[in-house]
């Protein structure tokens, strides 16, 4: 199983680590360590993404569950 087979089996936190890894290797690493990181990037990137766009649909979702109900006009 490879690395990117493994992305979606990943903590939110191991995702972020590992896109701040490769994204420091790709500008930073020798040759090996950038063809590694550009063959990741994309998809940590898209796994980055969609995983904050949960995050903020689950918000929207509690603090709509939150609010209260609009008062009654008297």
């Amino acid at each position: 199983m490879t690395l990117a087979d493994r992305i979606p089996t990943l903590s939110d936190q191991e995702v972020a680590n590992l896109l701040a890894n490769a994204r420091r290797l790709s500008a930073a690493g020798d040759e090996r360590q950038k063809a590694a990181a550009a063959e990741l990037l994309p998809a940590l990137e898209a796994a980055s993404e969609e995983r904050r766009a949960e995050r903020i649909a689950a918000a929207q979702i509690k603090r709509a569950a939150a609010r209260r109900p609009p008062r009654a006009a008297a």
